[in-house]
């Protein structure tokens, strides 16, 4: 039996439709040459990726060691590459369990190998068990938050701007700045919030601090824990450069752990991605308890379109990305927080604004791509390109959303309505920029 080159491998997982050329090493093409997109396969360890994983690990493997590259992609946002990829789904096809069979056979005619993962991968989910971290369990919560968020401040002070905001922005036109996005996403979450001077907040994941500086910019007092400890060191330095330390407290600690409560309204800002969807009763009960009767709680997170969609993320998220991450729909959030005791008074989708704001992002990276090489090292910042550009695509498809809920403890003794009848926060807050 005669041994396939890449190009025959390529021509049973795609039709030629003429958009695409793909070179390889060993000599092989498939697609006419002047098509608008080119991808080189430029050594054999990206076929052995694939063959051990054929899905979105092995082929990010291969692209952040540099074994696949393409003249049209920009490491630092690959996003227009993953648009004409995407495009080319009604040209692929299944190869019959014979053309896999002698795909197998031709890949280890040349010997069996398994390449090293990139040192940048995290271990698989089996590994962690075994290593005793067990999801969402409080170390590991910590050990996974560590791996994602323990990184340089300065790189992810190259791609997230002044605002240090690691969630979407709300933008009023898609030509918003990413600073002024985000100062409004954090006004537009106080403002649903509806504190006034003297509240007190719990900001549970809150990051490197940057709500802790708009709410006591508000007079409120606030409290933000998070288990990252390089996000505590820079909010800590933010906060003390204000001069806001009277109102403004970051902790490095567990929400679970944090003794307080009688709390006017908590915030949760896309930490829900780390919780897991088991435990999304405890974790809105926990919150429930540490909120006053009355007290108000806008939870922010990233969603699946529907509940028939698995929870847990593709292995290349899981190792690269979130560990142990889980979304859900919208739906069963909702269901969640109201059997938890809650009334939701409001729910907002901001997709769109998430994708613009990952742009934004991708963007910067680009413009920082030389300092964010010489702090990380290449793979590590292709991950992130890759990674940013992918989501951008994918809200962009609606494949997946991001949901704000606004819930109110209910009174329970007095019965007593304290929200107004109509929605209270207005759509274009002031925005007053803050540097970090």
């Amino acid at each position: 039996m005669a041994t396939m080159t890449v190009a025959d491998m390529v021509g049973k997982f795609l039709n030629d439709s003429g958009k695409i050329n793909i070179s390889a090493f060993d000599g092989s093409s498939f697609g006419p040459k002047d098509a608008p997109l080119h991808i080189t396969v430029n050594n054999s360890r990206a076929v052995y990726y694939m063959v051990d994983h054929p899905n979105d690990l092995g082929l990010a493997r291969a692209y952040l060691q540099g074994d696949i590259s393409s003249p049209e992609l920009i490491p630092g946002d690959p996003y227009e590459v993953f648009k004409e990829l995407t495009a080319l789904k009604p040209e692929t096809k299944k190869p019959s369990p014979a053309d896999l069979a002698r795909i197998v056979a031709s890949v280890y005619s040349h010997g069996i190998r398994h390449p090293e993962a990139p040192s940048i991968e995290g271990p698989s989910r089996w590994k962690r068990r075994t290593e005793g971290l067990l999801p969402h369990s409080k170390a590991g919560d910590s050990a996974t938050v560590s791996y994602h968020y323990d990184q340089s401040n300065e790189f992810y002070r190259i791609f997230l701007g002044s605002s240090m905001t690691y969630t979407c922005g709300v933008f009023d036109t898609p030509e918003d700045s990413l600073e002024d996005a985000e100062w409004r996403k954090l006004d537009l979450v106080l403002d649903k919030l509806n504190l006034k001077p003297g509240d007190r907040l719990l900001d549970i994941g809150c990051g490197w601090g940057s709500m802790e500086i708009r709410a006591a910019q508000r007079g409120i007092k606030v409290l933000g824990v998070t288990l990252a400890g390089e996000q505590v060191k820079w909010a800590q330095e933010w906060i003390k450069r204000e001069g806001l330390e009277d109102l403004a407290e970051v902790r490095q600690m567990d929400y679970r752990d944090v003794p307080e409560g009688d709390f006017d309204g908590i915030c949760s800002i896309g930490m829900m991605e780390h919780v897991g969807f088991k435990h999304y009763p405890s974790y809105f009960k926990e919150i429930f308890d540490k909120l006053k009767p009355n007290g108000r709680l806008l939870n922010h997170q990233i969603t699946r379109v529907n509940s028939m969609t698995g929870k847990s993320a593709g292995e290349f998220i899981d190792r690269y990305i979130f560990p142990d991450g889980q979304l859900a729909s919208p739906g069963e959030i909702e269901t969640v927080i109201q059997d938890t005791g809650f009334e939701v008074v409001g729910q907002e989708n901001l997709r769109q604004h998430y994708a613009l704001t990952l742009h934004n992002w991708n963007k910067n990276l680009v413009a920082g791509w030389d300092r964010a090489v010489e702090l990380m090292g290449e793979p590590k910042a292709r991950l992130w390109g890759l990674y940013m550009a992918g989501c951008a695509l994918n809200f962009e498809l609606n494949n997946i959303q991001i949901h704000q809920f606004l819930c109110v403890r209910p009174d329970s003794q007095t019965m007593t309505d304290t929200y107004p009848l109509r929605p209270w926060w207005v759509e274009n807050s002031e925005v007053l920029p803050t540097k970090a």
